[in-house]
């Protein structure tokens, strides 16, 4: 009776590992849609700028992948326009997520193929958006736009969102979806470093530098390395609040 237990086992195991086990969990894929501030940029020594979503994938180990959709100058209207989100509902299974965060150009009313006013088109956006995700099956999570480094000549930090942070709140709040307030908590991180020390979080360079800024440069709404890995480490800190789920999946 022994051997033919331990036969039984042996062959279980083995199809176990021949033919798979439909209870083994499909890996989990983290999509990332939204603007320059989150979206993949050039690696090398002549390029100082990084979006936070292009090192986020950093901080996690193996069961979760990430696909970053973000690019520079797209708003919740023009990345849809141009087909970008059919990109990502194209790809989506069930149980994956996405992270949305949009605002920085919405609120520019000059550019006609982005501008999205905050309540009516721009809420509007991010329901339909969220609605989508949870039509295939995936977790919707919404982000509010990080804060530009806006310090007055009063060394006072001022909001240059206005009501697009607001809405993202309120959608987030009303259809109950997972908020990363990126807003909040980079307004946070730039009073604590302060006028001069928050210039290392985007690209302040001297001329020469670097390569791309021949003459030099201030940008005070794109991040360096030292900001994107900023931002991501405030994310991680909504991501275990908001997602405890996928606490397992990040590096020690």
């Amino acid at each position: 009776m022994k051997t033919i237990v331990i036969l039984f086992s042996t062959f279980t195991l083995f199809y176990a590992a021949i033919f798979g086990n439909d209870k083994v969990e499909e890996e989990i894929t983290f999509f990332l849609v939204g603007d320059s501030t989150m979206a993949d940029k050039p690696y090398g020594v002549s390029n100082p700028e990084k979006g936070w979503g292009q090192v986020f994938p950093l901080y996690f180990k193996e069961g979760i992948r990430f696909e970053n959709h973000a690019m520079n100058g797209r708003s919740t209207k023009s990345f849809r326009a141009e087909g970008r989100w059919d990109v990502v509902m194209e790809r989506i299974k069930p149980g994956d997520y996405v992270i949305i965060e949009f605002g920085h150009n919405d609120q520019k009313i000059n550019s006609e193929d982005r501008y999205a006013f905050a309540d009516s088109t721009y809420r509007d956006n991010l329901i339909r958006y969220v609605s989508e995700i949870r039509e295939k099956g995936g977790k919707a999570v919404l982000a509010t736009p990080i804060s530009r480094r806006s310090f007055d000549e009063n060394g006072v930090l001022t909001d240059t969102h206005g009501r697009y942070s607001e809405v993202v709140r309120e959608v987030a709040a009303e259809l109950e979806v997972p908020l990363f307030d990126l807003h909040q908590k980079t307004i946070e991180l730039l009073e604590e470093w302060g006028v001069e020390k928050s210039k290392e979080l985007f690209l302040h360079f001297k001329p020469g530098e670097y390569e791309k800024f021949p003459k030099g440069v201030e940008d005070n709404t794109h991040l360096s390395p030292t900001g994107a890995f900023k931002v991501s480490d405030l994310a991680i800190e909504e991501l275990k609040r908001e997602l405890p789920e996928l606490v397992k999946f990040l590096k020690e």
